[in-house]
């Protein structure tokens, strides 16, 4: 996804991550087309692909998305990853923000394009948008929204590290939303991307689904967050070197008394050699 350098090349200019090659602000890579038919039960079994196809075809379509677009913006394509690459200092603020509203723009645009191209499977599915299924209640959902951004952003970062030879970025980050919507579309759709969320709310426009609608930027936010406190702050251990380098170093301190001793010496040896 996002691209890293390694530590030994890294600039010195006060941050620690490497914008990415500059791209317009809603380009081919974060226009995309965004939609979810949704789980529903299906009295017909061979009525359609069911959990399992839905799954696939989003695993699927973000293997594909990741692999073409990481050159070109990163391949974030999901707010909530653009987020915890922002918290890790892995993407300037300025760009994560130009990066998720042009997701929520593509959101917007794709499932726009489904409903004018499938207007009466569109209304029929709900619109593929995200909601809390019958018999869970919101804290469950939250729940389950929490816990799916984490293992798909603890995978990007995972996949991303500059200390791995291999990269497995986009086969990694598909199979990681593959095995997230077996595990959470009976209970929300699955969401795990806002833009996703967003796009569908504004074009279904329902008032049940505006009233779930806050589950799914919270929930994968804060996924994303605990992600990137993970796996930077323990992981890598990026808070106990930040603690390091305020702690002050006795090595360091008698380094420091020794050469001030040695100039004070110097200073005696010239000013005895002044005075013979």
């Amino acid at each position: 996804m996002a691209k890293e350098v390694s530590e030994e090349t890294q600039p010195t200019h006060g941050k620690d991550y490497v914008d990415p090659p500059p791209a317009p602000l809603i380009d081919v890579a974060e226009l995309k087309l965004c939609y979810c038919n949704g789980y529903k039960k299906q009295a017909d079994p061979c009525g359609g692909v069911g959990l399992l196809g839905i799954a696939w075809a989003f695993g699927g379509m973000i293997f594909i998305l990741v692999y073409c677009t990481a050159g070109i913006s990163g391949g974030h394509i999901n707010p909530a990853v653009t987020f915890g690459l922002f918290l890790a200092r892995k993407v300037s603020l300025i760009r994560a923000v130009a990066y998720m509203v042009a997701q929520c723009l593509g959101a917007i645009c794709g499932v726009g394009l489904v409903k004018a191209f499938m207007k009466h499977p569109y209304n029929a599915l709900g619109g593929g948008a995200n909601s809390v299924a019958h018999g869970y209640n919101k804290g469950t959902a939250l729940g389950a929204e929490i816990i799916g951004t984490f293992v798909l952003v603890y995978t990007v970062f995972s996949a991303t590290d500059p200390k791995r030879s291999a990269r497995v970025g986009s086969t990694s980050n598909g199979f990681a939303v593959f095995v997230v919507h077996l595990a959470t579309i009976p209970v929300t759709g699955t969401g795990i991307n806002p833009a996703r969320s967003f796009g569908a709310a504004v074009i279904y426009n329902n008032d049940k689904i505006w009233d779930d609608h806050w589950i799914f930027w919270v929930g994968p936010f804060i996924g994303a967050l605990a992600a990137a406190a993970y796996h930077q702050y323990i992981l890598r251990a990026a808070a106990i070197k930040a603690l390091g380098s305020f702690r002050s170093n006795p090595t360091t301190k008698t380094r420091t008394r020794n050469l001030h001793q040695e100039k004070k010496a110097k200073k005696k040896k010239k000013k005895k050699l002044v005075h013979l």
